[in-house]
């Protein structure tokens, strides 16, 4: 089976992939420190509790943008699984799609791997929006070719830095208003409104615009933690897909494997 690891800046997403489907999918907060020998004891056990061993796994893959935490996980397919990990975005993998844009090599692992799985299971030209510490937005057209995208703030880290700079602002949870009044009578409900009815009319705009550049229907696929909640009290998107990333990983294997 296939290791498939999804490295961000907040987590890492471990999934053990068979063919196509996800078997199992753990994660654990990003930390460059951690060694091989740390996620090993971590990953033994939940493999047990999933019915799995080590020994089950036979390829690894991963996609990161945390360039530090790379060595250690490397260090732990060799040691722990007896394989050379493929790394999405340096050879041998090929992305297998034109990356149309000034930088390519500045273009994060993750959002490449995520228009090759969204340009795998829909149609047309595409909009993939992630949540994650920062919220990107990928543009995919109808021939698969990556055109580029925006890279806003994620909804935590602007709360947070608001939180931050404001003495007397508390810390409050990502929900949804009680009341979908966008004039609160209390702080906190001022706090709430701004930042996720301010997220949701951000979101729209955004993909108002890019639709508007695109000058073609464009379909938008949302994936990442926050993307269920915002889905909820939003109609601009037609599919949510949490497992994209990892779908996409198992995709770029499957074609190394066919190469």
């Amino acid at each position: 089976m296939l290791l498939a690891i999804d490295a961000g800046n907040t987590n890492v997403v471990f999934a053990l992939v068979e063919g196509r489907d996800i078997r199992a999918r753990w994660r654990i907060a990003t930390d460059p420190r951690r060694t091989a020998d740390e996620y090993a004891v971590w990953l033994n056990q939940l493999l047990m509790l999933e019915g799995f061993a080590l020994a089950d796994i036979s390829a690894v893959i991963i996609a990161t943008v945390v360039p530090r935490a790379l060595h250690n996980l490397q260090v732990l397919a060799s040691k722990y699984f007896k394989v050379e990990p493929l790394i999405a975005g340096q050879p041998p993998v090929d992305w297998g799609i034109e990356l149309d844009v000034a930088e390519p090599a500045s273009v994060g692992a993750d959002r490449v791997v995520n228009v090759i799985a969204a340009h795998h299971l829909y149609s047309g030209d595409l909009i993939v929006i992630d949540f994650g510490t920062a919220t990107t937005y990928d543009v995919v057209d109808y021939q698969g070719t990556y055109k580029g995208g925006i890279i806003a703030p994620g909804i935590n880290l602007s709360l947070d830095a608001l939180v931050a700079a404001a003495a007397k602002l508390p810390k409050i949870a990502i929900t949804a208003p009680e009341s979908r009044s966008v004039i609160g009578r209390t702080t906190e409900e001022q706090m709430h409104i701004g930042v996720f009815w301010g997220y949701v009319a951000m979101m729209e705009g955004l993909v108002a615009r890019i639709r508007s550049q695109i000058g073609r229907p464009a379909k938008v696929i949302s994936t990442g933690g926050l993307a269920v909640l915002f889905d909820e009290h939003s109609d601009i998107f037609d599919a949510i897909a949490p497992d994209l990333t990892i779908q996409g990983l198992a995709l770029l294997h499957e074609r190394s494997l066919n190469r």
